[in-house]
């Protein structure tokens, strides 16, 4: 069966903004032709495909922005430090994060040498206040 490449292309900027899609892949899922035809009719770098991937992209910048007035505006510690995470630089980051507390792997990642477990738990036994 042969498809107006024209009306796919219709077709398929209508449905991006009709079910505020995100991702290319489910354009496609949506439309009556494969995977390898829409990519035969709209070639990376094309125009028509890069209308595409604008329509898309924006979808995600409004829904991020959404959701970022809604974490802003809520009053549960989890949605202000989600927050906090997405806009606070690497430090603060760092800082808020339960799981930051690898040191043995930024010490492995700095040495020059292999520590041997005894020795890298006596260098994070030397790295803890208190053991001065």
């Amino acid at each position: 069966m042969a498809y107006d490449r024209n009306k796919i292309y219709k077709q398929a900027l209508a449905l991006v903004d009709k079910h505020f899609l995100y991702f290319a892949s489910d354009v496609i899922a949506f439309l009556p032709i494969s995977r390898p035809t829409f990519y035969e009719f709209f070639p990376d770098k094309s125009d028509e495909l890069n209308n595409i991937k604008e329509k898309l992209e924006s979808n995600k910048v409004v829904t991020k922005v959404e959701i970022r007035k809604k974490l802003k505006n809520g009053d549960k510690a989890t949605e202000l430090l989600a927050l906090y995470k997405l806009i606070g630089n690497e430090d603060e980051r760092k800082a808020l994060s339960m799981s930051y507390q690898n040191i043995d792997a930024d010490v492995r990642a700095k040495s020059e040498t292999k520590l041997t477990d005894k020795q890298l738990s006596e260098v994070i036994k030397a790295l803890k206040p208190g053991n001065e």
